[in-house]
């Protein structure tokens, strides 16, 4: 005969009330061997999702203590590294404080800025202006043909500037840089002497212009000695437009390198994210995210764990209050039984005194065979 918890969920396996019976019948019996025997029972049917259940909260709590390990080493190596370092440059860091600016070094900046600004602007203007005086047709209807024909210019200052940029050896960069502006100064110079030999035919008058001007044609205009190359330019044009351009691409470059090495001079320390400091703070947020999935499953691991002991120690208790009712209920009817007989006892006393003392013999013979047979 089994019984169980009235309210609530059912304890399973239920109390064994015929067994606390049997028990009750023994002298000697005590609360403990129900416990052990109920106990017995539970572990009996769940033994083995108890010890499963074990068995994956100590895995858990196996992974949780690695991975908390790991997060240690982690944060030590994060602590050990700063988030920033300097940038390697010229195969060196770039650790090396910089000189704040001054007001020599500020208006060399300006003035080299607007340097680079006026010779793109005035150098397109040339050209384009030339094109179009030039009577071309295409570059007379359309001009804006002409500034894009003269955007080569800055095209080519800034590859000058570019080239000069990809080198990395100092002394390579320096040659660079004072072969680009030999090659500027070159032009400029260049410029000056063609400049030089048309200057006396700029100062003439309108009249001795026209004074100069002749309808007769010789027929030696095309030849070799009248200066004229055989587009049917003069070459000292041609000369003036080429240095006027070497100039202007060589020293707007120049003039950019200088204003690199200007803020080289005085830019701050440049400094990078650190690859490895990035690493670590990647693996720290992924063991985060495991130790959080460890623990949960730690926590319904030992939830388990925490239901099934929960459910023993409530069959138990419960088994133990059945022991405890079951011996009251014995008690209370030994002690019941116990009056009774006690009154039984009193009654026949009572009847017994009020006999006469002739037929007491008699009675107190018949007491004692009334109490032997019973």
């Amino acid at each position: 005969m089994k019984a169980s918890a009235s309210n609530g969920q059912s304890i399973v396996p239920a109390v064994h009330l015929e067994f606390i019976q049997n028990h009750l019948e023994n002298p000697g019996s005590a609360p403990e061997d129900i416990e052990h025997y109920h106990r017995a029972l539970f572990l009996h049917q769940h033994a083995v999702e108890w010890e499963k259940h074990r068995q994956i909260a100590k895995t858990h709590e196996d992974q949780l203590s690695f991975l908390q390990d790991q997060l240690k080493k982690v944060d030590s190596g994060i602590a050990e590294r700063n988030k920033l370092v300097p940038v390697t440059v010229n195969g060196e860091e770039d650790v090396k404080p910089s000189a704040p600016w001054n007001a020599w070094d500020l208006l060399m900046f300006a003035a080299s800025s607007l340097g680079v600004i006026c010779l793109i602007t005035f150098g397109v203007w040339n050209i384009s202006f030339n094109l179009l005086e030039s009577g071309l047709v295409t570059f007379r209807e359309n001009p804006l043909r002409s500034y894009l024909w003269a955007a080569l210019l800055p095209v080519g200052a800034l590859a000058v500037k570019i080239g000069w940029d990809v080198l990395q050896d100092r002394r390579k960069r320096d040659l660079y840089l004072w072969s680009c502006l030999a090659i500027g100064m070159i032009g400029v110079l260049v410029w000056v002497s063609a400049y030089a030999c048309v200057y006396p035919t700029l100062s003439k008058g309108v009249s001795e212009q026209i004074a100069s001007l002749t309808v007769f044609d010789d027929g030696l205009s095309a030849s070799p000695s009248t200066g004229l190359n055989f587009a049917g330019a003069k070459w000292i044009d041609v000369i003036t437009v080429a240095g006027q351009a070497i100039a202007e691409i060589f020293l707007s470059a120049v003039l950019g390198m200088y204003l690199t090495n200007l803020y080289a001079r005085h830019r701050p320390v440049r400094l990078a994210k650190d690859p490895a400091f990035a690493q670590l703070t990647q693996e720290r947020r992924d063991l985060e995210q495991w130790i959080a999935r460890e623990r949960l499953s730690l926590g319904e691991a030992t939830g388990h764990l925490v239901r099934l002991d929960n459910q023993l120690a409530a069959l138990v208790a419960y088994g133990r209050s059945m022991f405890h009712r079951e011996a009251a209920k014995r008690q209370d009817e030994s002690q019941k039984r116990q009056l009774i007989l006690d009154q039984l006892s009193d009654h026949l006393r009572s009847h017994l005194e009020s006999v006469e003392p002739a037929n007491r013999l008699v009675a107190n013979s018949v007491t004692v065979a009334s109490k032997n047979g019973h």
